[in-house]
């Protein structure tokens, strides 16, 4: 049939600014709600924010009732949790999330089920899940992110842990969006400095790995009901992307810096939204794909900043950690991209003579700048861990195939054991 000649865009619709989130109500009220679910989690429902927003959607005369137990990095269990949970509490017209990824992923899955028949793992991504897609239309679905990073406000994802199988997946399919993403920087200023760390990060990969991915016109071409939201790396996901990376580039250290630094926090929340606006389109690659079973199979570690004891490495940071040595292999399929990329997030940064390196260098300093861990072996990973971490990469097929150079298991692990020691 020849190469693609035809890719796709969405988006939810947007409304950002300080004090948007004073607005949710009547969102949900023009949306036609009436009875509105509203999911978040137990460290965001202590600040305060989802009980505010639900008392506003209250005085525009809506129910609502408030689900405040999703897990941060959701599993298969916790989102079942929360899908019976919602059940127990009778019909609902409408869904508002207000949280990080954890909440909004979580809201999404809750969506799924409300709406369809059988089993949350019956709409997991294969090979781990049965892979259906949602037989119908969902509730209208507002989206309030509480952090920057996870984008998760403007893709058709949500992405949890399978508990039995040790590793991280997700369901996809375009009516997983939400309908509206409303973005209110105020939200973020309660956000500890490594959760701006780790999310950031998300962020930062989230571009890169979009402005990198395979383009959408070196895949087969499909018929009109074989186009999926990952379409590879096109002329508008481009342009989001690279305003993200400058974005990022001024306002990332000084927002992990000084969390009260207003100007920082509202770049940021730019910058995580034009990030989404890419990737949820374009998609994302190995950095992703590796951080799943990273996150997953983690034993002992878990990051400060983050609620709980359990082991836990956030989403962002499981990116980060072999993003650098993924863009190392992934430079020679287009080399001006990559540097490029460096160029917009170290402008002013001395630029050696080892191209393939300036991406990777300009990733580990700013990692170690804002005080990532310095590689896998931190998070407790040794070389006997590695075949089981590429186990993992490879059971992510929907992201390889984004990547601009296919890698093979051996290419995995080489990328693995260079992540062990950043610094």
């Amino acid at each position: 049939m020849g190469n693609e000649t035809v890719f796709t865009y969405a988006a939810p619709r947007l409304k950002f600014g300080h004090g948007a989130s004073d607005e949710v109500g009547a969102d949900l009220k023009a949306l036609g709600a009436t009875r509105v679910l509203l999911v978040t989690d137990p460290g965001v429902a202590a600040t305060g924010a989802p009980d505010r927003i639900a008392a506003g959607i209250r005085q525009e005369g809506l129910e609502v009732e408030v689900y405040d137990q999703a897990r941060v990095e959701p599993t298969d269990q916790s989102m079942t949790a929360a899908i019976d949970a919602a059940r127990s509490l009778g019909r609902f017209d409408g869904i508002v999330a207000v949280g990080g990824g954890s909440s909004i992923d979580t809201a999404k899955a809750v969506n799924l089920m409300l709406c369809s028949p059988g089993e949350l793992m019956d709409y997991v991504n294969a090979p781990i899940g049965g892979g259906q897609a949602p037989p119908g239309p969902l509730l209208p679905l507002v989206a309030v992110p509480t952090t920057t990073g996870t984008g998760a406000e403007s893709t058709t994802v949500c992405v949890l842990d399978v508990l039995s199988r040790k590793v991280k997946t997700g369901v996809s399919h375009a009516r997983l969006r939400p309908t509206l993403a409303v973005i209110d920087p105020e939200l973020t200023f309660s956000q500890p400095s490594q959760v701006t760390a780790s999310a950031g990060l998300d962020i930062l990969c989230h571009a890169l790995e979009s402005y990198t991915a395979r383009p959408f016109d070196s895949f087969e071409r499909k018929t009109p009901d074989q186009r999926v939201p990952y379409c590879g790396a096109n002329p508008i996901a481009d342009m989001w992307s690279e305003r993200a990376m400058s974005l990022l580039a001024g306002a990332f250290r000084r927002a992990v810096r000084d969390g009260d630094d207003q100007g920082a926090r509202t770049d940021m929340a730019y910058a995580a939204t034009f990030a989404g606006l890419g990737f949820g389109n374009a998609g994302v690659h190995i950095p992703h794909a590796n951080a799943y079973p990273v996150a997953g199979r983690v034993r002992h570690f878990h990051a400060p900043g983050y609620p709980g004891d359990e082991p836990l490495v956030p989403h962002g940071m499981a990116v980060s950690m072999t993003a650098p040595e993924a863009f190392r292999f992934t430079f020679g399929s287009a080399p001006d991209r990559h540097l490029r990329a460096a160029a917009l997030l170290a402008p002013d940064a001395e630029v050696g003579d080892d191209a393939a390196a300036q991406l990777p260098t300009v990733l580990a300093t700013l990692m170690r700048d804002i005080g990532l861990p310095s590689g896998l072996a931190e998070l407790g990973f040794g070389d006997g861990d590695v075949d089981d971490l590429v186990e993992g990469s490879l059971a992510q097929p929907r992201l390889l195939a984004i990547s601009p150079r296919e890698p093979s298991a051996e290419d995995l692990a080489g990328i693995i054991r260079r992540s062990m020691h950043h610094w």
